[in-house]
């Protein structure tokens, strides 16, 4: 689900408005590759109206109200901690993608690709919207980011994922074919 330290959750959203105690939390960050295009099913296409845009040169409070919207219970901090200006840079960059799935025309998840590193792709950010969780949209577009990725010229694409993620991120990246190669203890402090 993106980088490692990109979380920030409901009470640390709640601690940032109201200058409390920074807290550190523990967390496990499982790393995971695929050297190929994938052999995963394509999916069949979800019930009622659902599209995928890339939203291309995104406006700045367009792309934070997706992260915190997606992110916000998950500890996603490190966009949240960003200037306006900086956040920019990233996501205007055009080696970084960002995809919106829409459902019914509301905005329903984001999946931020990044290619900035020479023949590998990341998949930076990853998630759906609360209210989205559990209407098997996740596959079908995961699925769909990591077409988008594979069709740049890569020979890997990671993505990471934690033990503060929703508990089916990581089934999830490796039903579709992602493997795990690494695994660290973190800590994500809340700002």
């Amino acid at each position: 689900m993106g980088r490692a330290s990109r979380y920030a959750g409901r009470e640390g959203l709640k601690a940032m408005a109201g200058n409390e105690m920074k807290k550190n939390i523990p967390m496990t960050v499982t790393f995971l590759e695929m050297r190929s295009k994938p052999l995963a099913i394509p999916p069949s296409l979800p019930l009622g109206k659902i599209a995928i845009l890339r939203a291309e040169h995104p406006p700045v409070h367009f792309y934070r109200y997706l992260y915190n919207a997606i992110g916000r219970a998950y500890y996603w901090v490190d966009r949240y901690k960003m200037d306006d200006a900086s956040l920019a840079v990233i996501i205007h960059d055009p080696k970084v993608e960002l995809y919106v799935l829409y459902a019914s025309g509301c905005p329903a998840g984001m999946a931020e690709l990044d290619f900035r590193d020479a023949n590998t792709g990341l998949i930076a950010y990853f998630g759906l919207m609360p209210e989205f969780i559990g209407k098997r949209l996740g596959y079908f577009f995961l699925y769909h980011a990591v077409a988008n990725a594979w069709a740049k010229p890569i020979s890997a694409l990671l993505v990471n994922t934690c033990t503060l993620d929703h508990p089916r991120a990581l089934p999830l990246y490796q039903r579709m074919g992602f493997r795990p190669y690494s695994r660290e203890e973190r800590s994500v402090e809340l700002p």
